[in-house]
């Protein structure tokens, strides 16, 4: 188990990066382009991702992209919030072709690279679960992510192996050891605490186990009863109408309230042999045709309003995963498909040139990344797979 201090990854920040910001704003197309020509619609949101790295902490290094939301503690951002929103906005710059054609997307990269591993070093980020309401697993799962992805794309800086190597072991073991107690998955709202069973969400659990898979793909030791567990509460979640309720207790299981999370869990279901194609279209005709809910709530206050309890945090959450999800669907199907949600998704483009789901200015760091990587998933890798033990039993008899 590593051990945690507040010291145990912090170094010293790289010097704060200076640049002239461009002139957002002009030739910002409400329409998507034609064909794959998203050169400039790429560059306008690594521009605005550049812009608003910043530090909460009043630092000189602008080093991080936190996540504004209504949920903030004696009227701070939680850390969970700042990780997790840091390592989202790095992995989308990283998966950027202006990665590797530009340093100051590289310097960005690295200082949030920096902030993310300090991060995981805070109290407030050590293994547990604190209160009815937490979100330091929101943190370690997308940490968990963008440090996976680093080290796939081998873009670990150099000297910083050990580093990665370390965090994403202790990232695994937190979040298997941060799992739901008794029933599996992961939720950062459990009213009877850490201790006691409670319902998993589907919105946390889905994201989870891929980079759980991604981490024993790459030889990471993953606990393969604590994945099983969150398969089977999401699994037994599923209604008749194959619609994902908003817990695994049910409820608030209609599908226009339904459609943020539907199609990434039946992502996580069917790389693990336990959802199919069909179910997978079933989610994305559900996310498309009742995407006007979604849009109703984008930039509202408040968070589960009626109808259909929909947050506007779930908007580019939603389309994110929805265009991971459209990548499952036959081949012949992706430009029917493709074309119909770029036409939503650019529907709701800021002015700017990026994308917000809230009230808050600063979310647009997180809408601005999300809609990044949904237009960079058609070349984007698969994710990895989950095998059963029976059946990764029988493949290695097979094997032989």
């Amino acid at each position: 188990m590593l051990i945690r201090t507040a010291r145990r990854f912090a170094v010293p920040f790289a010097v704060a990066l200076a640049f002239a910001a461009p002139a957002v704003g002009q030739g910002v197309s409400k329409t998507p382009p034609v064909g794959d020509n998203f050169e400039l619609v790429i560059e306008q949101g690594v521009d605005i991702l550049l812009r608003m790295q910043e530090s909460l902490a009043g630092s000189d290094v602008l080093a991080e992209w936190p996540y504004e939301g209504v949920y903030r503690p004696g009227g701070e951002i939680p850390i969970g919030y700042r990780v997790g929103g840091t390592a989202i906005s790095a992995w989308s710059l990283m998966e950027t072709p202006l990665y590797g054609a530009r340093e100051d997307v590289r310097e960005a990269v690295r200082r949030g690279y920096e902030f993310v591993l300090a991060g995981l070093g805070e109290e407030l980020m050590e293994s547990g679960f604190k209160g009815g309401y937490d979100v330091r697993g929101w943190g370690h799962t997308y940490a968990l992510t963008f440090l996976l992805r680093m080290r796939a794309m081998e873009l670990v800086p150099r000297g910083e192996s050990k580093r990665v190597d370390e965090a994403i072991t202790w990232l695994v073991e937190t979040l298997q050891d941060t799992e739901i107690a008794e029933t599996g998955g992961w939720n950062y709202a459990r009213r009877k605490g850490a201790d006691e069973s409670s319902a998993a969400s589907p919105f946390m659990t889905a994201p989870t186990l891929l980079a759980l898979y991604e981490a024993r793909r790459q030889g990471a030791e993953v606990d393969p009863d604590v994945v099983e567990r969150a398969l089977d509460v999401l699994e037994n979640a599923r209604t008749e109408d194959g619609t994902i309720p908003y817990t695994t207790a049910g409820g608030r299981d209609e599908m226009p309230g339904a459609t943020g999370r539907t199609p990434i869990t039946e992502v996580a279901l069917m790389l693990a042999g336990r959802s199919d194609v069909g179910r997978i279209r079933h989610a994305l005709d559900g996310f498309l045709e009742h995407w006007e809910w979604l849009e109703k709530r984008r930039q509202q206050p408040d968070t589960h309003e009626p109808p259909y309890g929909i947050a506007p945090y779930y908007f580019f959450y939603a389309h994110t995963y929805a265009a991971l999800a459209i990548e499952f669907l036959p081949e012949a199907e992706h430009g029917e498909y493709r074309a119909r949600f770029l036409a939503r998704l650019f529907q709701v483009r800021e002015d700017s040139g990026g994308w917000n789901d809230r009230v808050f200015e600063r979310s647009e760091n997180y809408g601005t990344a999300m809609s990044l990587l949904a237009i960079l998933q058609p070349k984007l890798p698969r994710p990895a797979a989950w095998e059963s033990a029976e059946v990764r039993e029988a493949s290695a008899k097979k094997a032989k």
